[in-house]
């Protein structure tokens, strides 16, 4: 299984790995993918995490990201470039500690996939980790959308980001040490 992650998965036991995953895994997720490895990072916890993204369908599998969503990265400094689309595989829920829906659809496809109790426990959604994010559970698709679409995209793939990143962050850090 191949991650696009800044870490090499094979040489480095015990990360804890994440997927985040949207439609076509070329707007959301990979913004979601990007923005949770960086605030990993400045978190001090970047080296104890596999953050990767994938898409329910197949259509846009090796095409890289959404200009738009690589320039709405890029003004709040964040590098999406090397971004390329794939599609999740249902063998994946093995090798991931944790699998984000960006909306239902995706959590109702990846319920459909998970085969397990064990892969069915791996799913959440990324706005669970948003406070006081209310009912809405999903990040709005952006990619029918204008630009300024994008960047309220954004805005809420940062602020739950930051709310995972900070659950997960005290069992990193204790990890870490031993």
């Amino acid at each position: 299984m191949t991650f696009a992650s800044t870490t090499d998965d094979e040489v480095t036991p015990n990360l804890f790995r994440v997927c985040f995953v949207c439609s076509g895994n070329i707007c959301r997720s990979p913004m979601a993918e990007v923005v949770f490895r960086e605030l990993a990072d400045k978190a001090g916890v970047g080296g104890r995490v596999s953050s990767s993204s994938a898409g329910t369908g197949d259509w846009h599998v090796g095409e890289p990201a959404d200009a738009r969503a690589v320039s709405a990265m890029r003004r709040r400094g964040y590098d999406g470039e090397l971004h390329r689309a794939r599609q999740f595989d249902p063998e994946w829920f093995a090798d991931l500690d944790l699998v984000v829906a960006l909306d239902r659809s995706h959590r109702r496809i990846l319920d459909h996939w998970a085969t397990t109790a064990d892969d069915r426990a791996k799913l959440t959604m990324l706005l669970d980790f948003m406070p006081h994010h209310g009912d809405n559970r999903d990040v709005p698709d952006p990619y029918y959308s204008d630009d300024a679409m994008f960047d309220v995209v954004l805005d809420l793939v940062e602020r739950a980001c930051a709310g995972l990143v900070r659950q997960l962050e005290p069992a990193l850090k204790h990890e870490f040490r031993h």
